[in-house]
């Protein structure tokens, strides 16, 4: 109902898995505990998931991190994520495609007006990045799909770029556990 009143920019998405708490362990040990060991079998989960997806694309974009917190981090878990996915899926990763021009507050604990709000002129298609976005179909990668505010706000920067379409793969994707009266 709520994709219906209030549409994302991205055509389609796909899940590996829904966040819970064994994903949420997964998640923060690639993320925050360097287990970079874990990236290869979350990619190909996300392969596999996303396979209708990427049979049609042009592109993998890793959702970027701002350069202070890759530089925190020491690298970009979408962007590990998204090399995963190509080894499986053939899909190339156009990695200058999308740059994060602003450095915005961690998502976690906003609610989805805070997050949208939080990322707002967040990211940008570099110049030299246009080729890789111009009338191409992208699949954007990330780690975690909350409220949709990340993604959507990266693929209407793609499409206002010239893309021909983005879609979104992730490996987690956090569902509402209360259901709203009709």
């Amino acid at each position: 109902m709520e994709a219906i009143a209030d549409p994302p920019a991205y055509g389609r998405a796909r899940a590996a898995v829904r966040y819970d708490e064994i994903a949420r362990t997964l998640v923060h040990a690639l993320k925050y505990g360097d287990r970079l060991d874990l990236a290869p079998i979350m990619g190909r989960w996300m392969a596999n998931a996303g396979r209708p997806l990427l049979a049609d694309a042009d592109a993998l974009v890793p959702v970027p991190l701002h350069w202070r917190r890759q530089w925190a981090r020491r690298f970009n878990q979408s962007a590990l994520l998204a090399e995963v996915i190509a080894n499986a899926s053939g899909c190339k990763v156009a990695h200058g495609a999308l740059k994060r021009v602003k450095s915005t507050h961690q998502q976690v604990g906003l609610d989805k007006s805070a997050r949208a709000q939080n990322v707002q002129g967040a990211f940008r298609v570099p110049a030299e990045g246009r080729i890789e976005v111009l009338g191409r179909k992208l699949v954007l990668v990330d780690d975690v799909l909350t409220s949709g505010a990340t993604v959507d706000v990266c693929a209407r920067t793609l499409l206002r770029a010239g893309a021909a379409s983005v879609d979104v793969v992730v490996f987690a994707r956090v569902v509402a556990t209360e259901r709203v009266p009709i």
